[in-house]
């Protein structure tokens, strides 16, 4: 039965409704999908867009720099095709990077959904294929430099399904250019049948409310999320303020610097002043670095939707790193993204310190490729997973452990079982980083390491390497967390050694090591109550000589029993030593 007005009991059951039926496209995609990683890394996200490009609604933990831009894909599939270029049936896949520039393993896919004659929204998916062509394997064209081909297939907003009917031509072009077809293309299924799904649940609370009822509890829907977030940034005070960091190569990194400007319940965030784009993979085209930043300091926890960003103001212009005019190598986006986020949080470090973190790791952590011939089955495969790092520590306690960075939803590693059940791999370690974290009245996270060695010959494909530039910040005197690495030993070598970025073909044998870095502290370290500096030891999280060295607690290193005279000497020390610098 159709309902002609708006009450609050309707709005509350639509409010919830939305986000509920993007829940549903994830769990469908989840449990059809033939890539981990999307069924079990979850590397996705999926969400209900409106003609205009607004975003109604996100699956609950979907990667938050892909939803970001879902956007842009949207306008331009509306500007390229017209409102009525559509018809029930059609199905839209791209991953072009002249519009929503990432990495082309990021395939999107979308559909319209119509109530009745009228187009009312677009279900839409953007998740990870294994291979798209080119050198994307995994995550393997993050080392392409010359151009955007060397990456893979540049699908530029392509009707692969016209009114229900497949277009076989299409279908077989993606195949033919794939190296793991059954992978990438069972996943293309995956992502249709979630917007499918999608329109039938769009269908059905259509029916049962009327779309003016709908359309109208939508457009409340924003105002009161925009008010909400409104109401967090007045609390800030007013002013300008600013913070500048470095990311990549020790020879030519990237600057990313962030100009925050608050006035009353409105909020510019400048990045005009970061690098200009390069010749190198970390380029872009998104928004969703100041995007991630200002929802996780306003309602972090509400539904995203477009009111979400409806006080935010974001400046970057054309030609700058993340914002790349295409054509341009972006297999690499993504890197910078986190750092980013918290060069912004940085910045309003100075103007409410007692409310932001300090800096995570920093970056999407150690990612794990490789890719052979298994000789059992006779089939090639491509093993992958994303490890988490190290957060920072908070107002109010420690920092996670071992998590993703904030770009990335709830995105997780791959299960041991399952890398040594599907793939020739034998996980040797997967353990945190003693002393990673860095000290502080709040320690910052540590970091982890997964020591992997490959059964049969492959290729390991490094993206994670100490770069002296990319140590997560401490926060009010709070020391920084330590940094990624990645170490390779071949079968003759007796020593691990540096892995540079790249792609390694290597014997069987092979064993590498991947480390992810940890997160800053906050807070003076000598503010650390000893007793849980002790209880640190104990759980491994420290070292007897950290606890010294970098806390001021002295203790028997067999009993761990706290030596507070020696305790109380070495702290003034320490103070005074900080105090002199």
């Amino acid at each position: 039965m159709v309902n002609n007005e708006l009450d609050l009991v309707t709005l509350e059951v639509i409010r919830n409704t939305l986000p509920a039926i993007s829940n549903e496209m994830s769990y469908v995609l989840q449990r059809t999908s033939y890539n981990m990683m999307i069924y079990e890394v979850r590397d996705y996200c999926c969400g209900l867009l409106d003609t205009e490009g607004n975003l109604l609604s996100q699956n609950t933990g979907g990667v938050s720099h892909f939803v970001a831009d879902l956007g842009a894909i949207i306008k331009d599939g509306v500007a390229k095709f017209g409102k009525d270029g559509f018809k029930p049936g059609d199905v839209i896949i791209t991953n072009h990077q002249r519009v929503g520039g990432q990495h082309l393993n990021n395939m999107v896919v979308y559909t319209p959904f119509y109530f009745g004659d009228e187009l009312y929204a677009f279900p839409t998916v953007r998740a990870h294929w294994v291979d798209v062509g080119g050198t994307s394997t995994g995550f393997g064209s993050a080392t392409a430099t010359m151009d955007p081909w060397m990456e893979g297939l540049q699908i530029d907003q392509i009707k692969i399904y016209r009114e229900g009917k497949l277009d076989e031509s299409v279908w077989q072009m993606l195949k033919d250019n794939i190296r793991y077809p059954d992978s990438s293309m069972g996943d293309l299924m995956s992502q249709i049948a979630s917007c499918r799904l999608a329109e039938k649940r769009m269908e059905e609370l259509l029916r049962r409310y009327g779309k003016d009822v709908v359309t109208a509890a939508i457009k409340r829907i924003f105002s009161e999320t925009e008010s909400r977030c409104r109401a967090i940034i007045e609390k800030f005070p007013d002013g300008t303020y600013e913070a500048e960091s470095l990311f990549g190569k020790i020879d030519n990194p990237v600057k990313i610097k962030a100009i925050v400007t608050v006035k009353g319940s409105d909020m510019t965030i400048d990045l005009t002043q970061c690098s200009p784009q390069r010749n190198d993979a970390v380029n872009s085209r998104t928004l969703s670095g100041p995007r991630v930043a200002y929802k996780g300091i306003t309602v972090p926890l509400d539904p995203v939707n477009e009111g979400s960003f409806g006080a935010l103001n974001i400046k970057i212009q054309e030609g700058n790193f993340m914002m790349a005019k295409y054509p341009a190598v972006m297999s690499d986006w993504s890197a910078p993204i986190p750092k980013v986020v918290d060069t912004i949080l940085q910045a309003l470090s100075k103007a409410k310190p007692e409310s932001m973190p300090a800096g995570h790791h920093s970056s999407l952590g150690g990612s794990m490729v490789f890719f052979g011939n298994n000789p059992v089955t006779g089939k090639n495969f491509v093993s992958q997973s994303i490890e988490g790092g190290g957060w920072g520590g908070r107002p109010w306690e420690d920092g996670e452990s071992a998590s993703v960075s904030i770009c990335q939803g709830d995105v997780r590693n791959a299960p041991i079982e399952k890398v040594e059940l599907k793939w020739p791999l034998m996980v040797l370690k997967r353990e945190l980083i003693q002393d990673s974290g860095g000290p502080g009245k709040y320690r910052g996270g540590l970091g982890m390491v997964i020591h992997v060695k490959n059964l049969v010959k492959g290729s390991w494909t490094i993206l994670t390497r100490r770069t002296g530039r990319v140590p997560s910040f401490g926060l009010l005197k709070g020391k920084p967390g330590s940094e990624p690495d990645s170490r390779m030993r071949m079968p003759e070598e007796k020593e691990f050694h540096d892995a540079a970025l790249g792609l390694h073909s290597v014997p069987a044998e092979t064993e590498v090591k991947f480390f992810t870095g940890g997160g800053g502290g906050w807070g003076d370290p000598m503010d650390r109550d000893p007793k849980k500096v002790i209880w640190d030891v104990e759980e491994g999280y420290i070292s007897t000589k950290a606890a010294a060295d970098d806390y001021g607690v002295v203790c028997d290193p067999e009993t761990l029993v706290i030596d507070e005279k020696a305790t109380a000497k070495k702290r003034n020390e320490l103070k005074n030593l900080t105090q002199g610098e």
